[in-house]
């Protein structure tokens, strides 16, 4: 599928999309916007029901191979919003968090206590709808 107005990513190193797609990038801009993750693996399996830490990390995982696909880094990205059924734990998801930005400024981020996501599974899931500035590929 192709759009004359946007250029479409879905890393092959991530699950393939259901109904959207992982990475927009609007043509002649640098804007890009990364879609929400969950703690899907590439074969579309939940990783570790039960476990906020490991869910959080695979959140993290596919976020970081959108990255790669499109030559950013985690600096590039502005704001992220998380949602999740356990927002008393947002220590955990802090310290996944850091693992993942390490020396980088954390970005701007929202922490939205849910009362459930799309499969009763997922402990946590990504909003990446805030603008990330990267240099397009």
């Amino acid at each position: 599928m192709q759009s004359l107005q946007r250029e479409i990513i879905n890393p092959s190193s991530i699950h393939a999309p259901i109904g959207y797609t992982h990475v927009t990038i609007p043509k002649g801009n640098k804007i890009v916007f990364i879609a929400g993750q969950v703690a899907w693996d590439k074969n579309l399996q939940v990783v570790e029901v039960g476990d906020l830490t490991k869910q959080t990390d695979m959140v993290y995982q596919n976020i970081e191979q959108a990255l790669i696909e499109i030559g950013a880094t985690w600096d590039h990205i502005a704001k992220t919003t998380i949602f999740t059924t356990q927002p008393h734990e947002y220590e955990i998801i802090g310290s996944v968090t850091a693992r993942y930005f390490g020396d980088t400024p954390p970005p701007s981020q929202t922490i939205v206590g849910v009362m459930g996501l799309a499969l009763p599974e997922f402990l946590i899931g990504s909003s990446n709808g805030g603008i990330k500035i990267v240099p397009c590929k």
